[in-house]
Parts: C-alpha cells; structure tokens; sequence
C-alpha cells in the first residue's frame, strides 16, 4: 500500500503542470502513515491481567440508588416521631398498635372510610384482577381508565383527559411535553416539587414571580416584552407560559387566578394550573378554583389534578382541549427522558374503579363539598382564635392548614424544627392525635419555613376540631414554647422581643378573665386573644441571612 502512495505522489510529481495541490497530497500520504503508525501502536499495548482487571472491579463504587440528599434528611417517618401505619388511614388511624385522631394524612371528603368505595374496589378486583400489567399504549387501557377520562371530562366540561398513575407524573410530565429548550415559564416561587421537576426537565428559561404576586407577575411580563422588542425575529420563536397551583401544597394559600388569567391573556402566555389540593375541596361542587372564583375553564390551556387527596383513590390526570391532551399521550417527556404516560404502568383498575365510584358520590352529593368548607372556615377560626404560639398562613378554606411559630423569622432552621418536633410529640403521646412537620429537599427552590401541617377531614366533628387546637395549645404551654421563643430571638430584635413579653402577659391576663368560659364559648366570643403578629418594619429585611437550614 505503501509503494503505491509514493507512486501516485511521485507520478503526480512529474506530470502536474503546477505544484500547490502537490503539498495538500504529500501532507495527506504523511497523515495517513502516521494513522496506521497510531493503530499498531494500540494493537501492541499489554492486555491487562486477570489480578489487574479483578483490582479495579473491586475499586469500583457504584452510585447509590437513593440520593445522599434524601437518605440524610428526617424525611422518613416524619423525623423518627411516627413508626408503620397498621391499619386503614381514615378518620382514625392505627400506628405500632395505637389509635390516633388522623389529621395527617390527606383524605379531604373522607371517602377513604366509605363502605361504597370499598364495593368498588372489590368489584374491579373480582373482574380485572390487581393489576393492569402494561403501560396504556402497550396492553395496559382497560375500560374503566377510559370511563374515569370520560367522567373527568365531564365533571369539569373539557373536552379530553389523559390519565396518568401516579399523581407526581402528571403535571412534571405535563411540563416538558409543552415548554422545550428557548422558551420561557413563568412559575409562582412556591410551586410545589412535582412542578419543578417539571420546569428542570423543559430546560426552558425559568422566571419565578413572588408568591400569589400577581402585580409582581405583571412587571415581569412588561420586562420580558420589553426586551422582545428589541429582537422581534427571536421573540416569535419563543412560546411563554405561566404556571401556578389552585391551592398551594406548601402554604395552603389560594392562587389569585382571575387575575392571572387575565394577564395570560393580555400579554398572551399559556396557563397551566395545577388543581391537586383545590380539586374536589372549592367551588359549589367541588370542581375546584375555577368554579370557586368563576374562572372559564377555556381560558386556562390545561389543568392538572389528582385523585390522591379528594378522591381516596390514586393517579393524577391532565384535562382540557383535545388537541392539548392529544399532544400530552404522544409528546410527554416526565422527570426522567422517557414517556410517563407510554411506559409507565397503567393505573391498577381497581383505583381507577374508586375513582369513578369518589367522582359519583361528589356528583351526586354536593351538600359534602359544603361540608369540608365549613370545617375548613370553623378549624381555620378556631386556630386562630384558640393559639397563642402558632399563626394560620393558609386560607381559610385551604383543607391544609399550616401553623407556623411566631417568632420564626428571627430564629434558626434547626430551633424551629426542634420545637415543633416537641410540640407533635407531646401532641402524639398526651392526646393522641397525629400532626406532621412537612420536610423538603434542600435542593428545592424557595424552602417555606418550617411549620407543621394539619389536614382537614370532613368527618372530623366539630368537637374533634376543638379538641384539636386545644391540644396544641396545651402542648405549647407544658413544654413552654413562650420561654424558648424568646431566648431564642437574636439580641439586635429586643423591640420583638418586648412586643411578644407585652402580648403574652395580655394573655394571660385575658385567660385569668375568661377562667370559667367554655371552649366552645370562647371561640364564638369576638375579643378572644389573638396572637402575636409581628410588625413589618421590625423584621429582618434577609429572612434567608438569619434562617440558616442546615
């Protein structure tokens, strides 16, 4: 082969008129020698032995299969305070053995201990048996998935629904099926985490406005149009969307969405709203925001919800036009880079039984929904009324109600959790009723402070209710959360630390006045104590300096 490049090169030597391409030929002939040279170099390269290649196999550390992120945090059993569930999670819940007043877990209607629910299920089992055993598109559609899309359809007067079985994948497979790399989301900074797995799998450019801040979402929108005038060929390739929750799952406040929409529309960006907690809990019967503040469901591009918290069953779902929910089944991406809804399992029919069962009962009572709404209003007012040490940051007819320590601005990540840690164990082992601390990964973007978390039941009498902002009271007071507090409170706040002494003392005083008045009396008297309420100019203008989450 050799012979016959230096022939060539030679040959083309003597008969080419002009000599320049000669160079770019005698510079390729010496690549192509010095190629072959590389190639019988790496051929002759010592093979490595069996004690060599065993040497490295037992070097290497494979990657473990949970995060160290999360297999470091408390997350599991809610900090070690709470062992295995041994029994049905209604009302009434059995854990290592002993029962507690359930509000933990999230069953907002109470379905979870309905008789018909249970036929349902039973049902299902008997004709499709556990499981569907394959994915929708491979095997995997049974009937009852597409009469639960038909129902939910219906239920909320769109046009198609996309079913998915689980309720994390919805909405973060929902994401990235729509909004690709270049285009830009606008997302409320308290969106939950399903959504921004979402947002992370879209590679789109995210710009987060502040929490239920629509004013705040609106300068952003004259921004981002402000500099699309500056390159209008780039700004008609990009496709803007705003994101928000019905009900927000870690605040429990309530999304101004009429205005919103009405900026979407103004300043055309698709909206997605995700419904999982507000679904089944507002409006006059039960389907959510939309109905509750008189929102055209048309105007918002999709909806996301889930079955998890209403409807005592599993799975979430996607509904709206049939062209947006058409487009879901073929092109949605999920957290990882496969297709959630092509490859992940279908639902079990049996949850996709009660599902269709849950949706029959909220149709065909509507005077629940009234229910879980007034129990919502009474636990909200009574929380407010009946604690001293914890404030409601949720809305009064959020079915989360989140109770966050006062003071907690001016304290460390780990005091706070330390003391409501207290405040559930006393809670646990002296009255028998179960709260949680909500725990989240640090990764996470805008951490809430901690808090804890207390679900609403619509079978919890109004009794229990008192019972149960009695019992957290009374804990707060045996482990003397006051003291803790301010001891707590950095010197540069002696004003705050002042105000709380002030307003405790009031307490008291109001408590030594009111010795003989009933519970129930107190509650429904107007100059019960309220509590503590720091004022704006005292707080620390960095929250995230002081709060250090370690």
């Amino acid at each position: 082969m050799l012979n016959a490049v230096l022939a060539f090169i030679y040959q083309n030597l003597i008969d080419a008129p002009t000599s320049y391409h000669l160079y770019v030929e005698a510079f390729l002939a010496l690549w192509l020698f010095w190629l072959i040279r590389q190639r019988k170099k790496a051929e002759k390269k010592q093979r490595l032995t069996q004690e060599e290649e065993q040497l490295i196999i037992n070097a290497w550390q494979p990657k473990p299969l949970v995060d160290e992120e999360v297999k470091n945090t408390e997350n599991y059993n809610n900090g070690g305070i709470w062992g295995p569930i041994t029994g049905r999670p209604g009302k009434i819940v059995e854990i290592d053995g002993q029962k507690y007043l359930n509000v933990a877990t999230h069953n907002y209607l109470g379905l979870l201990d309905s008789k018909e629910l249970d036929d349902a299920a039973e049902q299902c089992i008997r004709r499709y048996g556990v499981g569907s055993c394959g994915p929708r598109g491979f095997y995997g559609t049974v009937d009852v998935h597409i009469e639960l899309e038909e129902k939910i359809s219906r239920f909320l007067d769109l046009e198609e629904t996309a079913l998915y079985s689980y309720g994390f994948s919805a909405v973060a497979s929902a994401i990235p099926s729509y909004a690709k790399a270049g285009d830009i989301i606008f997302a409320d900074e308290q969106v939950n985490y399903p959504i921004q797995r979402g947002l992370q799998a879209s590679r789109s450019s995210i710009i987060y406005f502040k929490h239920n801040s629509w004013e705040d979402l609106q300068e952003k929108l004259k921004k981002q149009t402000e500099i699309d005038k500056k390159s209008v060929r780039k700004a008609k390739t990009i496709r803007r969307f705003c994101i928000v929750e019905g009900i927000y799952s870690k605040s429990g406040t309530m999304c101004p969405l009429k205005e919103i929409t009405d900026l979407c529309k103004q300043y055309k960006v698709r909206l997605f709203v995700d419904e999982s907690i507000s679904f089944g809990v507002l409006g006059r019967t039960g389907r959510g925001l939309t109905e509750h503040l008189d929102v055209d469901r048309k105007d918002i591009d999709f909806i996301s919800g889930s079955l998890e918290h209403s409807c005592a069953s599993f799975g979430g779902f996607i509904v709206g036009s049939s062209y947006v929910v058409d487009h879901q089944r073929i092109s949605g991406l999920g957290i990882t880079t496969q297709n959630c809804y092509c490859f992940s399992a279908s639902l079990p029919p049996l949850l996709a039984g009660t599902g269709i069962k849950a949706l029959e009962i909220i149709e065909q009572s509507p005077e629940i929904i009234q229910d879980v709404q007034d129990k919502c209003a009474y636990m909200h007012q009574a929380f407010m009324k009946k604690l001293t040490f914890f404030r409601v940051t949720s809305h009064e007819l959020s079915p989360l109600k989140f109770l966050s320590l006062v003071g907690s601005e001016f304290l460390a990540g780990d005091v706070i959790k330390d003391l409501i840690e207290q405040v559930i164990i006393y809670v646990k082992e002296h009255h028998k009723i179960t709260l949680v601390q909500p725990y989240y990964l640090e990764s996470e973007h805008e951490l809430p402070l901690p808090s804890i978390r207390v679900s609403i039941n619509r079978l919890l009498t109004y009794k229990d209710i008192d019972s149960i902002a009695a019992a957290i009271e009374d804990a707060s007071n045996c482990i003397n959360l006051y003291d803790s507090v301010i001891c707590n409170i950095p010197n540069q706040y002696e004003q705050t630390k002042a105000d709380m002494i002030r307003n405790y003392e009031g307490h008291l005083k109001w408590k030594q006045q009111n010795n003989g008045v009933s519970e129930k009396e107190a509650l429904e008297q107007d100059d019960v104590f309220e509590p503590f309420e720091i004022a704006e100019d005292s707080a620390p203008k960095k929250i995230a300096d002081l709060h250090s989450r370690n």
